[in-house]
């Protein structure tokens, strides 16, 4: 399984690398869902006003939000059977993500994990629309994320 992470850099003052994680977390979600194609995806990381401009035009919501994904396979005439899954793009806000570490109490780079896992699990097909869906997302996450011991640091 190859995997194509693009990580696009919205902002001046932000030049951490999460390069390295993301590629372990993807490669532990595609382990824990037996996916074995080869994917691609994008990261951008915005601020708060970016991201309340696109929660805004694309889900009628005027608001900023930590994570919006927008998935490529929603629709079939994304795949061509031979090539990679181009599963979609994950926009993070990392005002929201550095105020949410803060609210929780754990670390700004747990936060960046805990926000990338929920977005690549939107790619991959998940959502939380109701309760049980939520339970099985959420449960999906957690063990995701324990399973490379990125926890409440």
């Amino acid at each position: 399984m190859e995997i194509d992470l693009a990580l696009i850099n919205e902002l001046e003052d932000f030049n951490e690398d999460y390069e390295e994680v993301y590629l372990k977390i993807i490669r532990e979600a595609c382990k824990e869902l037996d996916i074995q194609d080869d994917l691609e995806l994008s990261v951008i990381f915005v601020d708060d006003k970016r991201i309340h401009e696109i929660n805004r035009e694309y889900r009628q919501i005027d608001r900023s939000t930590d994570v919006i994904s927008f998935a490529l396979e929603d629709s079939e005439q994304y795949y061509i059977e031979g090539m990679p899954r181009e599963i979609g793009d994950i926009f993070i806000s990392i005002d929201h993500a550095k105020m949410q570490a803060e609210e929780y109490g754990h670390s700004f780079y747990r936060e960046m994990c805990f926000l990338f896992t929920h977005g690549l699990l939107h790619l991959l097909g998940f959502d939380h629309m109701n309760e049980e869906d939520e339970k099985v997302m959420f449960g999906r996450q957690k063990t995701i994320l324990d399973a490379l011991n990125i926890t409440r640091e």
